[in-house]
Protein backbone atom coordinates (compact mmCIF):
# COMPACT_ATOMS: atom_id res chain seq x y z
CA UNK A 1 0.00 0.00 0.00
CA UNK A 2 1.33 3.37 -1.10
CA UNK A 3 1.11 6.56 1.30
CA UNK A 4 -0.34 9.72 0.22
CA UNK A 5 2.36 12.73 0.04
CA UNK A 6 2.05 15.03 2.18
CA UNK A 7 1.76 18.49 0.61
CA UNK A 8 4.21 20.47 -0.45
CA UNK A 9 6.02 23.15 1.50
CA UNK A 10 5.71 25.18 -1.95
CA UNK A 11 1.98 24.72 -2.08
CA UNK A 12 -1.28 24.59 -0.29
CA UNK A 13 -3.57 21.55 -0.08
CA UNK A 14 -6.88 22.23 -1.52
CA UNK A 15 -10.56 21.35 -0.81
CA UNK A 16 -12.19 18.48 -2.09
CA UNK A 17 -14.34 20.62 -4.44
CA UNK A 18 -11.34 21.92 -6.57
CA UNK A 19 -11.06 25.47 -7.55
CA UNK A 20 -11.67 26.17 -11.39
CA UNK A 21 -9.71 29.31 -10.69
CA UNK A 22 -6.74 26.57 -9.96
CA UNK A 23 -7.37 24.56 -12.42
CA UNK A 24 -6.94 27.27 -15.23
CA UNK A 25 -3.76 28.28 -13.48
CA UNK A 26 -2.52 25.07 -13.79
CA UNK A 27 -3.58 25.04 -16.99
CA UNK A 28 -1.62 27.93 -17.93
CA UNK A 29 0.91 27.33 -16.43
CA UNK A 30 1.80 23.71 -18.41
CA UNK A 31 1.11 25.75 -21.55
CA UNK A 32 3.62 28.23 -20.22
CA UNK A 33 5.80 25.96 -19.42
CA UNK A 34 5.55 24.18 -23.20
CA UNK A 35 5.88 26.82 -25.26
CA UNK A 36 9.20 27.46 -22.99
CA UNK A 37 10.35 24.32 -24.01
CA UNK A 38 11.05 23.57 -20.46
CA UNK A 39 10.44 19.87 -18.87
CA UNK A 40 8.70 19.71 -15.03
CA UNK A 41 12.20 19.20 -13.85
CA UNK A 42 13.25 22.12 -15.90
CA UNK A 43 11.36 24.64 -14.81
CA UNK A 44 11.37 23.40 -10.99
CA UNK A 45 15.14 23.41 -10.74
CA UNK A 46 14.72 27.13 -12.26
CA UNK A 47 12.31 28.44 -9.93
CA UNK A 48 14.09 26.48 -6.83
CA UNK A 49 10.89 24.12 -5.90
CA UNK A 50 10.24 20.67 -6.04
CA UNK A 51 9.31 18.86 -9.38
CA UNK A 52 6.06 17.15 -6.88
CA UNK A 53 4.95 20.55 -6.21
CA UNK A 54 5.15 21.86 -9.62
CA UNK A 55 3.03 18.55 -10.89
CA UNK A 56 0.32 19.53 -8.62
CA UNK A 57 0.07 22.96 -9.33
CA UNK A 58 0.13 22.29 -13.51
CA UNK A 59 -2.88 19.30 -12.30
CA UNK A 60 -4.93 21.60 -10.36
CA UNK A 61 -4.49 19.77 -7.21
CA UNK A 62 -2.49 22.26 -5.38
CA UNK A 63 -3.07 26.14 -5.33
CA UNK A 64 0.35 28.52 -6.42
CA UNK A 65 1.08 30.01 -3.18
CA UNK A 66 2.38 33.84 -3.96
CA UNK A 67 6.26 32.83 -2.56
CA UNK A 68 6.28 30.35 -5.77
CA UNK A 69 4.76 33.03 -8.26
CA UNK A 70 7.60 35.29 -8.82
CA UNK A 71 10.71 32.41 -9.30
CA UNK A 72 8.31 30.92 -11.64
CA UNK A 73 7.70 34.01 -14.10
CA UNK A 74 10.63 34.68 -14.15
CA UNK A 75 12.33 31.22 -14.74
CA UNK A 76 9.39 31.72 -17.57
CA UNK A 77 10.28 35.27 -18.77
CA UNK A 78 6.73 36.64 -17.83
CA UNK A 79 5.08 39.15 -16.15
CA UNK A 80 3.75 37.37 -12.52
CA UNK A 81 0.35 38.74 -13.06
CA UNK A 82 0.10 36.86 -15.93
CA UNK A 83 0.10 33.33 -14.65
CA UNK A 84 -2.95 34.78 -12.03
CA UNK A 85 -5.77 36.05 -15.00
CA UNK A 86 -8.21 34.32 -14.28
CA UNK A 87 -10.99 36.12 -15.78
CA UNK A 88 -13.66 34.00 -18.20
CA UNK A 89 -13.71 37.13 -21.08
CA UNK A 90 -9.89 37.87 -20.14
CA UNK A 91 -7.14 36.50 -22.13
CA UNK A 92 -6.81 32.64 -22.67
CA UNK A 93 -3.45 30.48 -22.32
CA UNK A 94 -3.47 30.83 -26.39
CA UNK A 95 -6.09 33.45 -27.47
CA UNK A 96 -5.51 37.11 -26.64
CA UNK A 97 -9.11 39.13 -26.51
CA UNK A 98 -9.42 42.26 -28.10
CA UNK A 99 -10.56 44.32 -25.21
CA UNK A 100 -7.67 42.86 -23.23
CA UNK A 101 -4.50 43.61 -25.41
CA UNK A 102 -1.88 45.16 -23.41
CA UNK A 103 0.20 48.07 -24.53
CA UNK A 104 3.67 48.17 -25.10
CA UNK A 105 6.21 50.53 -23.94
CA UNK A 106 6.66 52.85 -26.28
CA UNK A 107 9.09 56.38 -25.94
CA UNK A 108 8.57 57.96 -29.67
CA UNK A 109 5.81 60.27 -30.28
CA UNK A 110 3.50 59.65 -32.60
CA UNK A 111 3.54 55.24 -31.93
CA UNK A 112 1.54 53.23 -30.47
CA UNK A 113 1.95 49.20 -29.69
CA UNK A 114 -0.48 46.78 -28.32
CA UNK A 115 0.54 42.93 -28.16
CA UNK A 116 -1.45 40.35 -30.36
CA UNK A 117 0.88 37.12 -28.54
CA UNK A 118 -0.27 35.73 -25.36
CA UNK A 119 2.30 34.64 -23.05
CA UNK A 120 4.85 32.31 -23.86
CA UNK A 121 4.70 32.19 -27.08
CA UNK A 122 7.56 31.64 -29.42
CA UNK A 123 6.77 34.46 -32.04
CA UNK A 124 5.52 38.38 -30.48
CA UNK A 125 2.74 39.62 -32.63
CA UNK A 126 1.97 43.38 -32.43
CA UNK A 127 -0.26 45.89 -33.60
CA UNK A 128 1.69 49.39 -34.66
CA UNK A 129 -0.40 52.50 -34.80
CA UNK A 130 2.05 55.13 -36.55
CA UNK A 131 0.05 59.17 -36.92
CA UNK A 132 0.79 61.07 -39.98
CA UNK A 133 4.28 62.35 -38.81
CA UNK A 134 5.16 59.77 -36.50
CA UNK A 135 7.99 57.35 -36.09
CA UNK A 136 11.39 55.96 -34.64
CA UNK A 137 13.54 58.41 -33.13
CA UNK A 138 16.38 56.58 -34.81
CA UNK A 139 17.51 53.43 -36.43
CA UNK A 140 17.85 50.32 -34.46
CA UNK A 141 18.79 46.57 -34.58
CA UNK A 142 18.45 43.21 -32.56
CA UNK A 143 18.42 39.93 -32.54
CA UNK A 144 15.65 37.94 -34.70
CA UNK A 145 14.07 37.89 -37.59
CA UNK A 146 10.14 39.81 -38.25
CA UNK A 147 7.01 40.18 -40.76
CA UNK A 148 4.69 42.83 -41.01
CA UNK A 149 1.58 43.71 -43.43
CA UNK A 150 -0.09 47.13 -43.78
CA UNK A 151 -3.40 46.94 -43.04
CA UNK A 152 -4.22 50.81 -43.52
CA UNK A 153 -2.37 54.03 -44.20
CA UNK A 154 1.23 53.56 -45.79
CA UNK A 155 4.87 53.62 -44.29
CA UNK A 156 8.21 54.29 -45.08
CA UNK A 157 9.90 51.66 -43.80
CA UNK A 158 14.09 51.16 -43.57
CA UNK A 159 16.25 48.61 -43.99
CA UNK A 160 19.67 48.72 -44.29
CA UNK A 161 19.97 52.25 -45.57
CA UNK A 162 17.30 51.54 -48.10
CA UNK A 163 13.41 53.37 -47.91
CA UNK A 164 10.75 51.23 -48.86
CA UNK A 165 7.53 52.99 -49.64
CA UNK A 166 4.77 50.95 -48.48
CA UNK A 167 1.10 51.36 -48.75
CA UNK A 168 -2.34 49.14 -47.40
CA UNK A 169 -1.94 45.56 -48.46
CA UNK A 170 1.77 45.69 -48.77
CA UNK A 171 3.93 43.29 -46.35
CA UNK A 172 7.41 42.91 -45.86
CA UNK A 173 10.16 40.51 -43.66
CA UNK A 174 13.75 41.23 -42.76
CA UNK A 175 16.88 39.99 -40.49
CA UNK A 176 16.41 42.23 -37.35
CA UNK A 177 20.14 42.88 -37.26
CA UNK A 178 19.85 44.68 -40.18
CA UNK A 179 19.22 48.69 -39.09
CA UNK A 180 15.84 49.53 -39.61
CA UNK A 181 13.57 52.63 -38.56
CA UNK A 182 10.12 53.43 -40.04
CA UNK A 183 8.17 56.90 -40.30
CA UNK A 184 4.51 57.78 -41.34
CA UNK A 185 4.88 60.40 -43.93
CA UNK A 186 1.31 60.03 -44.98
CA UNK A 187 -2.25 61.83 -43.93
CA UNK A 188 -3.75 59.03 -42.12
CA UNK A 189 -2.75 57.01 -39.46
CA UNK A 190 -0.91 53.73 -40.51
CA UNK A 191 -1.65 50.32 -39.01
CA UNK A 192 0.66 47.22 -39.09
CA UNK A 193 0.35 43.81 -38.33
CA UNK A 194 4.10 43.47 -36.77
CA UNK A 195 5.09 39.87 -36.23
CA UNK A 196 8.65 39.66 -34.11
CA UNK A 197 10.99 36.61 -33.06
CA UNK A 198 12.04 38.39 -30.12
CA UNK A 199 10.29 39.04 -26.56
CA UNK A 200 8.82 41.93 -26.50
CA UNK A 201 11.61 42.54 -23.00
CA UNK A 202 14.46 42.15 -25.32
CA UNK A 203 13.07 44.87 -28.22
CA UNK A 204 14.08 48.21 -27.89
CA UNK A 205 11.03 50.18 -26.45
CA UNK A 206 12.12 53.54 -28.06
CA UNK A 207 10.25 53.13 -30.79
Amino acid sequence: MTRDTPPSAETARKPADSNLADILVGRRLRALRLEAGLSLADLAGQAGISVGALSQIERGVSSLRVRTIWPLAAALGIEPSLLLDEGSEGNDIYCVRAQRRRDLPVRSEGIRKQLLSPPGATLTGMTVEIEPGGGTAEAYAHQGHEFGYVMTGSVDLIIDGTTYLLRQGDSFAFRSTLLHAFSNNGEERCVIIWVNTTKPSEIRDDY
